[in-house]
């Protein structure tokens, strides 16, 4: 009999404490390879327990590829081989070769975004969060969202949580379309592809479009998650300049003549980082140079129904009779990150390339998620929580220009934003970006460097993008003096 204890008031089951037995034998070399186990008719009676217990842990062990059995022979343990690469790092030498390969800039663009956390270490004080890319958590419509899902599962049942249309629910498309024919834009529900966030978006559309060693025009500062899409694809970002206009458009074409790029891609509307618009007539004149060299731009609208003054701008897509643009936005930055619902509107042959893409990449967006967003929109609510979100984030921007002329007044230049959520500062002395963010962290003060939004991560260390909507106005006024102190003692 083996010396094998059974705890009958354990709360491990039985089976697993023989499993447990047997797997710290075969091991540690206790039990040799060809070793026999007994028989489950002995085991069990050694044991006190039924064979259909011993039946059970030997199957977990031969599932485990510890032991093996053979008709007519019994069960017996099996050849251990090294598991050493289970414990190895990431960066360990034996990986195999294909895992060797260096680390990409886009990858270590990717982990340095990962900024850290309260909880992290790194502060000791309570975090004031200017790093954030979304509005105050406290503000999602939880309990507004949640009620109206609650109605389409009872109404809807089985069918709201099937797979849907591969280019999105269709009430969502139409509602989408009487949306957008506020701002002038004439579309179609054939028009609108449903898509998972906007970053799938501009995804598809780069894969759509892009190939290895394309070009790409975009704003020489400009969202970080579409300048490593591009770097990920292999395709070579080409910067032009953002003054307080937005894109300097009058510099365009001389850019196009050389490069010959295959897609421009820009935030006309409360521009990620800097906040600015595009001026009217640069929009005007964008369309028309993407007419006539015959390069699609891509437009990503993320945020542009955060607006707090000054008259609307027509999206560049309301402007263009050609098919020449491609319009993103999403519903995830209004309402809670969450959600993931954006929509990419194109028009021709294009449009069903996106859909096939969309296809493979997830099949479609998940549909209970669509049908609750389009009732929630249908009934007024997204309005309604609109304006709500538009009168508090005002408010906390005004707060925010007024601490950092303040604290950080003679230190900076800036532009007050109209919209959206960002506030874009310009230190009048280029300060070590690394060195910088280190010190405010550690004051209790987070925010994203700006040359996080470059193409050349070490162009320039004279920029900061601070969110001025995730914290209430007494963070906003503290995390800003926290940094006037870094700055003071820098």
């Amino acid at each position: 009999m083996m010396r094998m204890a059974i705890n009958q008031e354990s709360s491990v089951p039985i089976y697993q404490q023989i499993v447990d037995y047997f797997s710290r034998a075969i091991l540690s070399g206790q039990f040799e390879t060809e070793m026999r186990l007994p028989s489950i008719r002995k085991l069990s009676s050694d044991l006190g327990v039924s064979k259909i217990t011993v039946e059970n842990a030997y199957a977990r062990l031969e599932a485990e590829g510890l032991v093996g059995s053979r008709v007519g022979s019994g069960t017996f343990v099996l050849p251990i081989y090294d598991t050493q690469l289970i414990e190895n790092t990431k960066d360990s030498p034996t990986w195999p070769v294909w895992q060797q390969q260096p680390i990409t800039s886009f990858q270590r663009t990717v982990q340095e975004n990962a900024y850290p956390r309260a909880g992290d270490g790194l502060g000791e004080k309570d975090l004031v969060n200017f790093a954030s890319g979304i509005g105050d958590p406290n503000l999602f419509p939880v309990n507004d969202f949640g009620r109206v899902m609650q109605r389409i599962i009872r109404r809807e049942g089985v069918e709201g949580l099937s797979y849907g249309e591969f280019n999105g629910y269709l009430p969502l498309r139409k509602t989408i379309c009487q949306i957008m024919a506020s701002s002038g834009m004439v579309i179609s529900p054939d028009n609108i592809l449903i898509t998972t966030g906007s970053q799938q978006a501009i995804s598809l559309v780069a894969q759509a479009l892009l190939k290895n060693g394309d070009n790409v025009i975009v704003e020489k500062n400009t969202y970080n998650g579409a300048l490593g899409l591009f770097e990920a694809l292999h395709v070579n970002p080409i910067g032009i300049a953002v003054d307080d206009k937005g894109m300097c458009v009058e510099h365009l074409e001389p850019l196009l003549q050389t490069y010959h790029p295959k897609l421009i891609y820009t935030i006309p509307t409360f521009h990620n980082p800097s906040g600015v618009c595009m001026s009217g007539s640069r929009r005007r004149m964008l369309v028309e140079l993407s007419r006539r060299y015959n390069v699609p731009i891509l437009e990503d609208d993320y945020i542009g129904d955060l607006r707090y003054e000054g008259a609307a701008l027509p999206p560049l897509k309301s402007i263009d009779t050609g098919g020449n643009v491609m319009y993103v936005s999403t519903f995830s930055k209004m309402l809670m990150p969450d959600l993931r619902i954006g929509f990419l509107v194109a028009m021709g042959p294009i449009y069903d390339r996106l859909v096939s893409l969309k296809c493979l990449n997830d099949l479609a967006t998940p549909n209970l998620s669509q049908r609750s967003l389009n009732a929630y929109l249908s009934v007024g609510s997204y309005q309604s929580h609109l304006r709500k979100l538009i009168r508090i984030y005002k408010k906390r921007r005004d707060v925010m220009v007024a601490a950092v002329t303040k604290f950080l007044g003679n230190k900076v230049t800036f532009q007050i934003p109209q919209g959206g959520l960002f506030l874009w500062l310009s230190l009048k002395q280029p300060l070590p970006s690394q060195e910088l963010f280190k010190r405010c962290f550690e004051e209790g003060v987070s925010y994203v460097p700006g040359n996080r939004y470059m193409i050349d991560k070490t162009d320039d260390e004279r920029y900061v993008r601070l969110n001025f909507t995730y914290h209430p106005e007494d963070d906003i006024y503290k995390g800003i003096e926290r940094i006037g102190k870094v700055l003071d003692n820098f």
